[in-house]
Protein backbone atom coordinates (compact mmCIF):
# COMPACT_ATOMS: atom_id res chain seq x y z
CA UNK A 1 0.00 0.00 0.00
CA UNK A 2 1.17 3.38 -0.90
CA UNK A 3 2.69 5.64 2.25
CA UNK A 4 3.49 9.26 2.18
CA UNK A 5 7.07 9.33 4.62
CA UNK A 6 9.61 11.91 4.35
CA UNK A 7 13.20 11.55 5.89
CA UNK A 8 14.55 15.04 6.64
CA UNK A 9 18.25 15.71 5.80
CA UNK A 10 19.40 15.28 9.25
CA UNK A 11 20.31 11.91 10.71
CA UNK A 12 17.75 9.75 12.52
CA UNK A 13 18.72 8.13 15.87
CA UNK A 14 18.18 4.73 16.92
CA UNK A 15 17.30 5.58 20.52
CA UNK A 16 15.13 2.68 22.64
CA UNK A 17 13.99 4.17 25.93
CA UNK A 18 14.66 1.97 28.93
CA UNK A 19 12.39 4.39 30.90
CA UNK A 20 10.09 6.04 30.22
CA UNK A 21 12.23 9.06 30.73
CA UNK A 22 13.46 10.45 27.26
CA UNK A 23 15.89 12.98 27.29
CA UNK A 24 14.78 16.12 25.13
CA UNK A 25 17.84 15.70 22.43
CA UNK A 26 16.74 12.18 21.42
CA UNK A 27 14.43 11.76 18.35
CA UNK A 28 10.82 9.87 18.85
CA UNK A 29 8.27 9.12 17.09
CA UNK A 30 5.15 10.90 17.77
CA UNK A 31 1.51 10.40 17.07
CA UNK A 32 0.11 14.46 15.83
CA UNK A 33 -3.69 14.71 15.69
CA UNK A 34 -4.62 17.15 12.78
CA UNK A 35 -7.75 19.00 11.87
CA UNK A 36 -10.34 16.30 10.15
CA UNK A 37 -9.35 15.60 6.30
CA UNK A 38 -6.08 17.53 6.31
CA UNK A 39 -3.47 14.65 6.76
CA UNK A 40 -1.57 15.66 3.05
CA UNK A 41 -1.80 18.88 3.77
CA UNK A 42 -0.08 18.65 7.14
CA UNK A 43 2.24 16.03 5.57
CA UNK A 44 3.07 18.48 2.83
CA UNK A 45 3.72 20.99 5.28
CA UNK A 46 5.93 18.74 7.50
CA UNK A 47 8.15 17.76 4.31
CA UNK A 48 8.65 21.69 3.33
CA UNK A 49 9.96 22.10 6.45
CA UNK A 50 12.34 18.91 6.11
CA UNK A 51 10.74 17.69 9.22
CA UNK A 52 10.41 13.73 8.96
CA UNK A 53 7.07 11.98 9.18
CA UNK A 54 5.00 9.30 8.03
CA UNK A 55 1.78 9.35 7.00
CA UNK A 56 0.21 5.65 6.20
CA UNK A 57 -2.59 5.32 3.01
CA UNK A 58 -4.52 2.72 1.90
CA UNK A 59 -6.44 2.41 -0.96
CA UNK A 60 -10.15 2.42 -1.55
CA UNK A 61 -12.63 2.28 -4.65
CA UNK A 62 -15.36 4.73 -4.42
CA UNK A 63 -18.60 5.32 -6.14
CA UNK A 64 -19.24 8.90 -7.18
CA UNK A 65 -23.06 9.95 -8.08
CA UNK A 66 -22.90 9.23 -11.58
CA UNK A 67 -22.16 6.50 -11.48
CA UNK A 68 -18.18 6.46 -11.83
CA UNK A 69 -15.70 4.91 -9.79
CA UNK A 70 -12.44 6.57 -8.94
CA UNK A 71 -9.46 5.09 -6.88
CA UNK A 72 -8.32 7.31 -3.76
CA UNK A 73 -5.46 7.02 -1.45
CA UNK A 74 -6.88 7.53 2.12
CA UNK A 75 -5.23 7.95 5.31
CA UNK A 76 -4.98 5.05 7.35
CA UNK A 77 -5.23 6.33 10.77
CA UNK A 78 -7.53 9.60 10.24
CA UNK A 79 -7.01 12.55 11.50
CA UNK A 80 -3.11 10.98 12.57
CA UNK A 81 0.04 10.93 11.38
CA UNK A 82 3.42 10.15 12.82
CA UNK A 83 6.46 12.76 13.26
CA UNK A 84 9.78 11.41 14.27
CA UNK A 85 11.64 14.81 16.16
CA UNK A 86 12.99 15.57 19.34
CA UNK A 87 10.61 16.56 22.56
CA UNK A 88 12.30 20.27 21.91
CA UNK A 89 10.58 20.00 18.21
CA UNK A 90 7.13 20.14 19.27
CA UNK A 91 6.24 23.71 18.86
CA UNK A 92 7.62 23.48 14.58
CA UNK A 93 5.10 20.66 14.62
CA UNK A 94 2.43 22.54 15.83
CA UNK A 95 3.11 25.51 14.08
CA UNK A 96 1.97 23.78 11.32
CA UNK A 97 -1.50 24.61 9.62
CA UNK A 98 -3.92 21.54 10.71
CA UNK A 99 -1.54 20.42 13.31
CA UNK A 100 -3.58 20.24 16.47
CA UNK A 101 -1.86 18.35 18.97
CA UNK A 102 0.88 16.06 19.67
CA UNK A 103 -0.77 13.23 21.07
CA UNK A 104 0.37 13.41 25.17
CA UNK A 105 -0.35 11.24 28.04
CA UNK A 106 -0.14 12.65 31.86
CA UNK A 107 1.14 15.78 32.16
CA UNK A 108 0.60 16.63 28.84
CA UNK A 109 3.69 15.56 28.19
CA UNK A 110 4.17 14.18 24.30
CA UNK A 111 4.25 10.58 24.71
CA UNK A 112 6.79 8.68 22.15
CA UNK A 113 5.19 5.53 20.47
CA UNK A 114 7.86 2.86 20.26
CA UNK A 115 10.29 2.63 17.11
CA UNK A 116 9.35 -0.68 16.53
CA UNK A 117 5.88 -0.11 15.99
CA UNK A 118 6.42 2.21 12.81
CA UNK A 119 9.21 0.38 11.79
CA UNK A 120 6.76 -2.51 11.56
CA UNK A 121 3.78 -0.39 9.73
CA UNK A 122 6.36 1.02 7.33
CA UNK A 123 7.53 -2.31 5.86
CA UNK A 124 4.83 -4.33 6.44
CA UNK A 125 1.56 -2.82 5.44
CA UNK A 126 1.99 -2.90 1.53
CA UNK A 127 2.16 -6.60 1.62
CA UNK A 128 -1.31 -7.01 4.28
CA UNK A 129 -4.17 -4.77 2.26
CA UNK A 130 -4.75 -2.73 5.67
CA UNK A 131 -7.94 -0.74 5.95
CA UNK A 132 -9.45 1.61 9.11
CA UNK A 133 -11.23 -0.76 11.37
CA UNK A 134 -13.55 0.31 14.19
CA UNK A 135 -11.86 0.21 17.61
CA UNK A 136 -13.08 -3.11 19.59
CA UNK A 137 -12.92 -3.71 22.99
CA UNK A 138 -13.64 -7.96 23.01
CA UNK A 139 -12.41 -10.68 20.99
CA UNK A 140 -10.21 -12.93 20.77
CA UNK A 141 -6.33 -11.76 20.56
CA UNK A 142 -3.57 -13.25 18.33
CA UNK A 143 -0.32 -12.80 17.32
CA UNK A 144 1.17 -13.00 13.95
CA UNK A 145 4.10 -14.94 14.29
CA UNK A 146 5.56 -14.51 10.71
CA UNK A 147 5.58 -12.43 7.57
CA UNK A 148 5.12 -9.42 7.33
CA UNK A 149 4.04 -7.31 11.06
CA UNK A 150 5.24 -10.59 12.70
CA UNK A 151 5.53 -9.93 16.12
CA UNK A 152 2.52 -7.66 16.54
CA UNK A 153 -0.36 -8.38 18.55
CA UNK A 154 -4.29 -7.62 17.53
CA UNK A 155 -7.78 -9.17 17.81
CA UNK A 156 -9.33 -11.63 15.04
CA UNK A 157 -12.25 -11.01 13.18
CA UNK A 158 -13.52 -12.33 9.87
CA UNK A 159 -14.60 -11.27 6.50
CA UNK A 160 -16.05 -12.82 3.90
CA UNK A 161 -14.04 -15.85 3.57
CA UNK A 162 -10.61 -14.53 5.15
CA UNK A 163 -9.32 -13.63 8.28
CA UNK A 164 -8.04 -10.48 9.21
CA UNK A 165 -6.06 -9.11 12.61
CA UNK A 166 -7.56 -5.84 14.01
CA UNK A 167 -4.14 -4.16 15.28
CA UNK A 168 -4.46 -1.10 17.80
CA UNK A 169 -2.19 1.54 17.85
CA UNK A 170 -3.36 2.68 21.76
CA UNK A 171 -1.17 5.71 21.98
CA UNK A 172 -4.35 7.53 19.69
CA UNK A 173 -7.13 5.32 19.86
CA UNK A 174 -7.11 4.11 16.00
CA UNK A 175 -7.35 0.46 14.78
CA UNK A 176 -6.48 -0.74 11.69
CA UNK A 177 -7.46 -4.32 9.91
CA UNK A 178 -5.01 -6.44 7.85
CA UNK A 179 -5.63 -9.29 6.18
CA UNK A 180 -3.93 -12.80 7.13
CA UNK A 181 -3.36 -16.59 6.84
CA UNK A 182 -4.13 -18.25 10.06
CA UNK A 183 -0.90 -20.50 9.61
CA UNK A 184 0.42 -16.53 10.09
CA UNK A 185 -1.46 -16.70 13.33
CA UNK A 186 -0.67 -17.92 17.16
CA UNK A 187 -3.74 -17.34 19.62
CA UNK A 188 -2.74 -15.93 23.03
CA UNK A 189 -4.57 -16.74 26.21
CA UNK A 190 -7.63 -16.97 25.55
CA UNK A 191 -9.31 -14.66 28.12
CA UNK A 192 -11.07 -12.03 26.26
CA UNK A 193 -10.66 -8.38 26.44
CA UNK A 194 -12.43 -6.97 29.29
CA UNK A 195 -15.82 -5.50 28.10
CA UNK A 196 -17.71 -2.79 30.06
Amino acid sequence: MPATEHRSRRTAHSYEPKTLTIPPCESNWFAVYTAPRHEKRVAQHLSQREIEFYLPLYRSVRKWSDGSKVTLDLPLFPSYLFVHIRRSERVSVLKVPGALAVVGGTGRQPVPLPDETIDALRTGLHLRSPEPYPLLTVGKRARICSGALAGMEGVVVRKKNSLRVVLTLEHIMQSIAVEVSAEDLEPLESAALASN
